[in-house]
């Protein structure tokens, strides 16, 4: 393997996992909240990164050329040629950005009393996403590294929704 396929493809796994650490501890504790802060901007960073390496080293700041590429890996798994899957890569970075800019500038506090409607759709999102680029468009132990980590991001919100619940149930 190159040594920039190696980045480009480091970079992303950099970012899955630290998004899904800090899941795991957003779950578990409203004590490490700044763990959380820093492990989503760092997956957040990775995921910048891996933008930067994919197109500077696979497309040459083309977006024509990442277009076709993203067509021909959805023509290969669905056998649809489309390429517009790259805008939803597009809208991913940006509201990765401006969450992670949110949580900086309002503070934890205000970042967990937010809209429940808001959290649960941008993480179902990237969870989505995160599915897709791992067990979708994956294979071999790559597709069942990231089947487990879906597996653990969902049980993770799953239980921030329960602790979300019984801590309103013990508010009133």
């Amino acid at each position: 393997m190159r040594l920039v396929e190696f980045l480009t493809k480091a970079t992303i796994w950099i970012s899955i996992i630290a998004y899904t650490v800090g899941c795991l501890v957003f779950a578990l504790s409203r004590c490490h909240d700044w763990v959380t802060r820093r492990a989503w901007t760092i997956a957040c960073a990775s995921l910048i990164a891996h933008y930067v390496f994919a197109f500077q080293f696979f497309h040459a700041w083309s977006h024509s050329s990442a277009y076709a590429d993203t067509a021909r890996q959805t023509a290969e798994v669905f056998s649809v040629d489309w390429g517009g899957g790259i805008f939803i890569n597009y809208a991913l970075l940006l509201l990765w950005v401006i969450d992670v800019a949110w949580w900086w500038f309002a503070g934890s506090e205000a970042y967990r009393r937010r809209a429940w409607w808001i959290t649960i759709s941008w993480h179902a999102f990237l969870i989505f996403i995160i599915f897709n680029a791992t067990v979708v468009f994956k294979d071999g132990l790559q597709r069942w590294v990231g089947l487990v980590l879906c597996l653990v991001l969902c049980l993770s919100w799953i239980s921030v929704n329960r602790n979300r619940s019984t801590h309103r149930l013990q508010s009133t």
